[in-house]
């Protein structure tokens, strides 16, 4: 007779290689969209701050008359 133990038991011993699987399918996936796509997506988005050197004060100096200032 197999009890609520003995099924955790069973879980937890298939859980290790069922995630080891699914992620080599995941990655395998990835490989074969990549294969077909290539890069179609860059690593950040348009609207991610990028670092350009230039602060606040940059912008102020060179701010049209008409937007205020």
């Amino acid at each position: 007779m197999t009890g609520p133990a003995d099924d955790a038991d069973a879980t937890a011993d298939a859980t290790p290689a069922a995630s080891a699987a699914s992620v080599a399918e995941e990655a395998a996936r990835r490989r074969r969209l990549a294969e077909v796509f290539g890069d179609v997506l860059p690593e950040g988005s348009a609207d991610e701050p990028h670092p350009t050197g230039r602060d606040d004060r940059w912008y102020e100096e060179n701010r049209p008359p008409h937007h205020g200032g």
